[in-house]
């Protein structure tokens, strides 16, 4: 191992850092455009069934095969690796966001109305901290979703981790799926625990009898 590491721990190091810089762009598109988006369904709800039931649509469809329908509009690389996993990012999110800001307890809405509060001050200082831990929770499975799934990058030249992994099919070698498998997996289960405490952070604490 120690020998791997030496001829290989650069290499190792470089796709690490492709494959975290891919998934946190994919991630971060996915936030921008699905928080946004969800908390607009609760406002139009005879839209949010169509663009919840589209977005349950395109994670039906298959990685590579999603891969594979960028190439001919982006060509080969990281913009449509990035894309790609972009789209399957938004279910979780897109869904978490619109059912948290759904279930906030009317009252609450009331109150910021009784207070003056306009719509978007409402959403700003009541909805979205009293939905936070939901939005939260469709985050960090996106996350972990995006991370594992960049792997599959690799099929259109985006690098990352997959590279050791096909590469080690295609040529044999354990040593190579060992050291795209074991860094994927920390990444996913690292990403996972920091959202968690994340999610706790933002969770209100309830009082005993309440």
């Amino acid at each position: 191992m120690n020998a791997f590491l030496l001829e290989n721990g650069q290499e190792l190091i470089v796709k690490i850092g492709e494959h975290i810089w891919i998934s946190f762009i994919a991630l971060f598109l996915g936030v921008i455009v699905a928080v946004p988006l969800g908390i607009a369904l609760t406002r139009t709800k005879k839209l949010a069934h169509f663009f919840i039931g589209l977005a349950s649509v395109l994670q039906t469809v298959p990685s590579l095969a999603l891969l594979a329908l960028m190439i001919p509009f982006f060509g080969i690389g990281k913009l449509p690796a990035i894309l790609a996993l972009f789209i399957y990012s938004l279910l979780p999110i897109l869904r978490n966001t619109y059912l948290g800001v759904k279930e906030v307890d009317p009252n609450l809405k009331d109150a910021a109305k009784g207070m003056g509060m306009t719509d978007i001050q409402s959403i700003f200082m009541v909805e979205i901290p009293a939905s936070l831990p939901t939005i939260m929770a469709g985050i960090r499975l996106a996350a972990v979703y995006v991370i594992a799934w960049a792997t599959l990058a690799s099929y259109i030249g985006a690098g990352g981790l997959g590279d050791f992994i096909f590469g080690g099919l295609n040529l044999y070698k354990p040593e190579l799926i060992i050291a795209g498998t074991i860094p994927v997996t920390i990444l996913a289960l690292l990403v996972d625990f920091l959202f968690g405490l994340f999610e706790k952070k933002v969770t209100p604490v309830r009082e005993k009898g309440v």
